[in-house]
């Protein structure tokens, strides 16, 4: 294949999966710098003490911190739906700026209502928020080649990494700022805004719809689509009995709920296991708290690297590499966490970089099996992801209220080990199941004619109905030669 037919080397659609990886940049900012702001907001001898402080029990805090999921697994299901019908540019823009303002309103709504008033404002903000994954992964869907569906999704999910090192290392040093724990919200609120500006300009649902596109870069997708015309425009019946009878499907939803799990420990207990267990105060607990979710950031592009030399070199398939780099996303962390529950504030150097090893490691989840949705059904990636997402985010929403029955005493050790062990049991037999009955094969039921009769029924059901027509034209013609 020539240089020309390739299209272009940096094109419109890395700029697509450029602007994906801002989108969730600053959503997941918005989203995971609550676990550093409550925190703040809670103790206001270790952050900017002109700010008001709140004594919230720890139930009080699970509440806030898991209210976020109540909402967010509610609107995935419908997600799906609404990509597939107005596609992603609208559908995207409308979650990013729901977040912008109403994290700019969360100080003033706290202030008057307390937690439960943060609570339900973090519950709306995830019923906005359940929108944003079936929009990247049917967005990348549109716009990937298959040679480059690794390069662009594992790069555009990496903003999930690269929003919570902001959110982790920005929050604290906010907070103890000039602009206090409010500030926390305002910076997410206006940063929102501005990636809305962005996406208005540049976004576009597809190739055909781009006006920034060049001619040889947008034949170049649609080459690489199979009936490009269909894939784009044509609106496929979602084979829903064949969707929920496949054991891959399954494989893909208990492999991403254990992800889930595991997040919610990561990303929202994090910061309540060093300032209890480690006792670090806010500022540098935020610091701390960020390097796991750096190490993750840059290891997901060692992980993007090595499957790109992987692939082009013929190392192996692809269902075995994404399930080499599943497993050691996987398992590495199980075992880092269970060491992780044994050290105390005596062996904080040590809890911390078992920390950033246990978070570099799970950096490959992305290309391990977010993407094997895509592999194995592009024509439906939208309401696969909506349907994996909403059920894998059940999860998170539960991990905090255990956490909170568990951990009665921020600084026990012994408690935050059960809470550890927990998570490697999930993380483990969360692979295996993958390893079994997981693949990136393109099933049979996104095929687009697969709810449609097959060529052999149709030509047994013309021959029955034309036996008789037949048969009577026979008589005629006989009788006339008569």
């Amino acid at each position: 294949m020539t240089a020309e037919q390739k299209g272009p080397v940096i094109g419109i659609r890395h700029l697509q999966a450029l602007l994906l990886f801002l989108a969730i940049v600053v959503n997941y900012t918005a989203r995971l710098s609550v676990s550093v702001a409550v925190v703040a907001m809670t103790d206001a001898a270790t952050t900017n003490p002109d700010f008001p402080e709140y004594e919230w029990t720890g139930a009080e805090k699970s509440y806030v911190l898991s209210s976020f999921y109540w909402g967010y697994i509610v609107t995935q299901f419908p997600a799906g739906f609404l990509v597939r019908r107005f596609g992603a540019k609208a559908v995207l823009l409308i979650p990013t700026l729901a977040t912008s303002v109403l994290s700019g309103l969360t100080p003033y709504c706290v202030g008057w209502g307390g937690w439960q008033a943060f609570s339900v404002i973090r519950i709306i903000e995830g019923l906005f928020q359940g929108l944003i994954f079936p929009c990247i992964h049917e967005h990348l869907a549109k716009w990937s080649p298959p040679q480059d569906r690794n390069r662009l999704g594992a790069f555009a999910y990496s903003g999930a990494d690269c929003g919570s090192v902001l959110a982790m290392a920005s929050s604290g040093l906010i907070a103890n700022g000039s602009m206090g724990w409010p500030g926390i919200f305002y910076v997410s609120a206006g940063s929102c805004g501005l990636w809305c500006l962005l996406w208005l300009a540049l976004g576009a649902n597809n190739a055909p719809n781009s006006r920034w596109i060049g001619i040889k870069e947008r034949e170049h997708i649609e080459r690489s689509m199979k009936r490009p015309e269909g894939f784009h425009a044509q609106k496929i019946p979602i084979p829903w009995r064949a969707i929920w009878t496949s054991a891959p499907f399954y494989a893909l939803l208990i492999v991403r709920s254990a992800q889930g799990w595991a997040n919610s420990t990561m990303q929202l207990q994090t910061p309540s296991y060093m300032h209890g267990v480690l006792e670090m105060d806010i500022k540098s607990n935020a610091l701390y708290s960020a390097l796991p979710f750096l190490a993750m950031w840059c290891m997901s592009y060692v992980y993007l690297v090595f499957a790109d030399v992987a692939m082009s070199r013929r190392w192996m398939s692809l269902t075995t590499l994404r399930k080499s780099i599943n497993t050691v996303s996987y398992w590495g962390p199980a075992a880092a966490l269970i060491g992780i529950g044994f050290l105390d504030k005596s062996q904080t150097s040590l809890a911390i970089a078992l920390m950033t090893i246990n978070a570099g490691l799970n950096a490959g989840s992305g290309i391990g099996s977010i993407l094997t949705i895509i592999d194995m059904s592009p024509n439906h990636s939208g309401m696969l992801m909506a349907i994996v997402n909403g059920i894998g985010n059940i999860f998170p929403l539960l991990t905090p209220l255990l956490v909170g029955v568990i951990v009665t005493d921020q600084g026990s050790r012994s408690q935050w080990q059960i809470v550890f062990g927990m998570t490697a049991v999930v993380f483990f037999f969360g692979n295996l199941v993958y390893l079994i009955w997981g693949t990136t094969d393109q099933q049979a039921w996104d095929a687009e004619d697969f709810l449609k009769p097959r060529d052999s029924e149709c030509t047994q059901i013309g021959h029955q109905m034309d036996l008789k027509p037949k048969a009577d034209t026979m008589t005629k013609t006989d009788s006339k030669t008569t």
